[in-house]
């Protein structure tokens, strides 16, 4: 199975994201922020991959770098995990 962890850590955020291309649409998804929670979820389970996110951000300033941190994780965990692009059009 195509798999990826992903540490993202900066100044505001930390960011744990365990993806599994080839998964049951299983999901475990917590970043403090509940409709990106939701919409992270639909992602997973409508596209029937695996995906684990933990993300702890600076909330009291605001969502965005929590946010923004989680895009770009998850992006990298994808790329990660897909590999090789042989074959992609």
């Amino acid at each position: 199975m195509r798999r990826a962890r992903i540490d993202r850590h900066t100044a505001e955020t930390q960011i744990t994201i365990r993806l599994g291309i080839e998964g049951r649409g299983r999901y475990a998804i917590s970043t403090g922020i509940r409709f990106l929670d939701h919409m992270l979820e639909l992602v997973s389970r409508h596209g029937g991959f695996d995906l684990q996110i933990e993300a702890t951000g600076d909330l009291d300033v605001d969502q965005h770098h929590t946010v923004e941190d989680v895009g770009i994780a998850l992006g990298e965990a994808v790329a990660k995990a897909i590999g090789s692009r042989r074959g992609i059009n």
